[in-house]
């Protein structure tokens, strides 16, 4: 695990601990258990009977460790609002607070604001997380590889689909993506997705070429028609490209991010590219 990753890790340590002295798990279940379905997340992105157009997961954040702070005049439901506006198929939203000035609440806000799904973008590293992305109003749930065994994937994708939400399962390079694709699509095939994250952890730049890398290690069909090309993603001949290796989920954040209106930003995209 890279340093960046191993330092994240250790905050949310703390951070999960502060959470369930302030709010117990079982409370959590107990608010969970009264809470609407989630939204499909899984069959917003994939649509089998259309392999020319690219679904676009828009993501919101306001900073990264990378870049900085990314847009000032920061309103996530007014750029969810504008997202679905321009024909995002499914929303991607930070939480995570010291690094991607993300909050919680986001969520919900975000949810009621438009009818689209949701993912809850973090660090997600303990069982804690998922029950609260559930009560938070989260459809789906982001669980990194590189910070994770075997064993904490397999199991934080079962609690996610007990609980009704679908998984994106990033991997960022060929070991973890070696170690991880096997389990896509557990323990039902309609919850899980695969990222492959086009950021290299060392450098910190992007480069979609990664994806295409990437492909070439994974043969089963499944897997290939729910991967997710994320980060670095630009331009519409991005989106022909990655169409051009079978890849029609996409998801963006920093291009739209740095936009003065990214609804608009995200409508030209899908245009040039249709």
């Amino acid at each position: 695990m890279s340093s960046v990753l191993d330092r994240i890790a250790a905050r949310k340590r703390v951070e999960v601990a502060r959470a369930s002295a302030l709010v117990p798990l079982s409370e959590l279940k107990t608010r969970a258990s009264g809470l609407p379905k989630p939204r499909n997340f899984f069959s917003a992105v994939v649509d089998e009977s259309d392999r020319d157009h690219t679904r676009v997961i828009a993501e919101i954040k306001r900073k990264s460790p990378s870049a900085g702070v990314i847009r000032e005049d920061f309103d996530p439901v007014r750029i969810a609002r504008q997202y679905h506006s321009a024909g995002a198929a499914a929303i991607s939203c930070l939480t995570d607070e010291a690094d991607f000035g993300g909050r919680l609440e986001y969520l919900k806000q975000i949810r009621e604001a438009v009818p689209l799904p949701v993912l809850r973008k973090d660090f997600i590293i303990d069982e804690y997380q998922v029950w609260e992305s559930r009560v938070a109003g989260a459809d789906a749930i982001l669980l990194i590889a590189e910070m994770l065994s075997e064993a904490e994937v397999i199991d934080l994708q079962i609690l996610a689909t007990e609980l009704g939400m679908t998984v994106l399962l990033e991997a960022h390079d060929v070991e973890n993506l070696l170690r991880v694709r096997q389990h896509v699509g557990f323990p039902h095939s309609g919850y899980s997705l695969l990222g492959i994250n086009n950021r290299d952890l060392a450098t910190m730049s992007t480069d979609i070429r990664h994806t295409f890398r990437l492909l070439d290690l994974i043969d089963d069909r499944s897997i290939r028609r729910v991967l997710v090309s994320e980060s670095g993603i630009t331009t519409s001949n991005d989106l022909a490209r990655l169409r051009e290796h079978g890849v029609n989920i996409v998801l963006i954040g920093e291009h739209l991010m740095r936009q003065a209106d990214p609804g608009e930003a995200l409508r030209r995209l899908l245009e040039q590219a249709a």
